[in-house]
């Protein structure tokens, strides 16, 4: 077979979700498929991560805007390289491309009405590009790849699709997420405090920053450690606003915020923080928990879309909308040893249960399957 996979934005320095699963299952399939020829579509970058074989080729496409790569660019080569099957990755694909389409379709939170105002700028575009695009593509889909069974079942229901046309593969997490004896060489360089809390919170309304927050000023209240705070990919700007509209300037204090922080240096700060807060509105599964869970850290999420179904029954879940709660969940491993001990425990053995070897061969398998039916 011919496989051709756009992983458009694995070449940035900053790289962000998406980016890592088709990275990582590129990497794998690597390893295990030394028959098939693969032809992976690059956008020109800083960051060379992914190096050619005998059979993986990587071609770069230089455009402008993600729009005109994809629209235009994109498909113009394609269709030079007469592929036997084309896997888009990041929830949109070319309107116009001959070659039978397998789509990865993370989620379908563009369709869904915002949690809030979002001043972002380019989500706010990203979300309006997804809406015109999406709906068109779909039923030129040979298979809708999404990524967990939750969003699966919204998938199909919401947009009334076939049941067989649409598959779930789990990600997986890479395997420098591990215990490590001392991360201090890398979380010193973030924040000086030897034990902390942990929150990825960005500027989308579905990762629930403010009430977070203020989740986090009521545990304050309680606390005889008072953690300090680590946000990544927040701007300082952001972060005040909040707190402003919140009315809890007064934990500025006892929060760090770095803005975005490395993947490579995620490891060390899973590993120094007393707890992860993974406390969204809204995910299609939540690769940041398995991270947290294979550091040995504690992981608190929402018992909301695909979170349970990832984090498992032993799992702590709580309200997302209910900031007492959030602080409730967090005052209780601290002052119960046993409790704390037996979420890492879990954590450990719940992780085992995902890789990206397991989500490679899940798609080769469809690959085989799809070129042959």
């Amino acid at each position: 077979m011919k496989i051709g996979i756009e992983a458009q934005r694995i070449f940035r320095a900053n790289k962000h979700g998406m980016d890592f699963v088709v990275l990582e299952t590129i990497r794998e399939l690597q390893k295990i498929d030394q028959k098939n020829e693969y032809y992976i579509f690059v956008s020109p970058g800083e960051d060379k991560c992914l190096e050619e074989s005998k059979n993986f080729h990587i071609i770069e496409i230089n455009c402008p805007t993600y729009p005109l790569w994809e629209q235009i660019a994109f498909p113009r080569i394609v269709s030079k390289v007469k592929l036997d099957l084309l896997h888009c990755t990041s929830n949109t694909a070319p309107l116009y491309c001959k070659v039978p389409l397998i789509l990865t379709l993370h989620d379908i939170i563009f369709l869904e009405p915002k949690q809030n105002d979002n001043k972002s700028w380019y989500q706010n575009m990203g979300r309006f590009y997804r809406r015109i695009i999406v709906p068109r593509i779909l039923p030129h889909c040979k298979k809708i790849i999404t990524v967990s069974y939750f969003e699966r079942n919204r998938i199909q229901q919401t947009l009334q699709l076939p049941e067989e046309q649409i598959i779930a593969i789990y990600n997986g997490y890479s395997k420098h997420f591990k215990k490590i004896k001392e991360p201090r060489e890398i979380t010193s360089k973030y924040i000086q405090a030897k034990e902390y809390l942990f929150f990825l919170g960005n500027t989308d309304p579905k990762k629930n920053t403010p009430r977070t927050l203020k989740a986090y000023s009521l545990y304050l209240k309680y606390s005889d450690k008072k953690l300090p705070l680590l946000i990544a990919d927040l701007k300082e700007d952001i972060i005040n606003d909040i707190l402003r509209k919140q009315k809890i300037e007064e934990i500025k204090p006892y929060l760090f915020y770095p803005g975005y922080i490395p993947n490579k240096d995620l490891p060390y700060l899973y590993n120094g923080a007393f707890a992860f807060l993974y406390t969204s509105l809204r995910e299609s599964f939540g690769i940041p928990m398995l991270e947290a869970m294979a550091c040995g850290t504690p992981v608190i999420t929402s018992n909301t879309s695909a979170m349970p179904e990832i984090a498992g029954e032993g799992g702590i879940l709580i309200t997302p909308t209910s900031e007492e709660e959030i602080a409730n969940i967090i005052l209780e491993l601290e002052k119960n040893s046993n409790f704390y001990q037996q979420q890492v425990a879990y954590g450990l053995q719940r992780v085992q249960n995902f890789s990206w070897k397991n989500t490679a061969q899940s798609l080769l398998n469809l690959y085989r399957q799809t070129v042959t039916s």
